[in-house]
């Protein structure tokens, strides 16, 4: 698996596909980027270069808890400049669920870099600023203060990228506790501060600030429901809706994985888009 150096951190990546226009594909919450091969497979083979990548601080990426940014800012100017390693820029730049979130930073933080934006899942509303605060901080400031690094270190999440990258272990437990938490506890701030619909995290000027073209896919469960999509593609200027023959699960979350009939359709969809605004019909 290639690994990049981004501003000092090992971001793990893979490019699917030779040829084509370049498409940046994230996955939800803090996950790897495992459960989007599939799809990146099935789009590259519709003639497109699809890159994955390991975000710092989750799959087999180094960890640094660290930064004054919110942790998706981070996470987007990384993006950027891995894409200008890459020579992929100006790239189609999307994503499910924090991947959607994080796709939108990229085109507000450095719109030159992007030449569209696939949005599937888009995060809103009450439930969805009830549940993830604590999953993506709250939990783990707890573990930390109860457990000092080696609590976090024994926390699910934390030992799937211990997993992924055993170097990350030593990286974590010669972090003061008390340091981590005042940064997970600046991150969870931030990231509680915005406002949580049509986008969570996005204001909506910034929403109808965007300028490219741009397709959004609802997701179908209570952190991002379909009246939370079609909310966010209304408000983004010229944007195309793709609707999925789902309907809304009263879950807190349908896995990605539980989409995989539906890939075949998506990568259409997506293909289609990017053809079009690629000018390649």
């Amino acid at each position: 698996m290639p690994v990049a150096n981004v501003r000092g951190i090992k971001i793990s990546h893979e490019v699917f596909g030779d040829s084509g226009p370049w498409l940046a594909l994230m996955p939800g919450g803090r996950r790897g980027y495992g459960e989007f091969v599939p799809l990146a497979r099935k789009i590259a083979a519709r003639g497109f270069h699809v890159l994955l990548h390991d975000r710092r601080n989750t799959g087999a990426s180094e960890i640094l808890i660290e930064g004054s940014e919110g942790e998706e800012e981070i996470w987007a100017d990384d993006l950027w400049l891995l894409l200008g390693q890459l020579g992929a820029a100006p790239a189609f730049i999307g994503g499910a669920s924090s991947g959607a979130r994080m796709s939108i930073l990229v085109y507000l933080r450095h719109p030159e870099a992007v030449r569209g934006l696939c949005l599937m899942r888009v995060t809103s509303g009450e439930f969805a600023a009830g549940r993830l605060p604590e999953m993506y901080y709250g939990q783990f400031i707890r573990a930390a203060r109860e457990g000092g690094m080696a609590g976090v270190c024994a926390t699910e999440q934390y030992r799937e990228r211990i997993a992924a990258n055993p170097d990350n272990r030593e990286r974590l437990m010669r972090m003061d506790p008390l340091r981590y938490i005042e940064v997970m506890s600046h991150w969870l701030e931030l990231f509680t501060r915005g406002p949580i619909a049509p986008v969570m995290g996005v204001s909506e000027s910034d929403l109808r600030s965007i300028r490219v073209p741009s397709i959004v896919i609802p997701g179908n469960d209570k952190t991002h429901s379909i009246g939370g999509g079609r909310a966010a593609q209304a408000a983004i200027p010229g944007s195309e809706l793709f609707e999925l023959p789902v309907e809304d699960q009263d879950v807190p979350l349908v896995e990605f994985s539980a989409w995989a009939e539906h890939e075949p359709a998506i990568s259409a969809a997506l293909a289609d888009f990017m053809n079009r605004v690629a000018g390649r019909h």
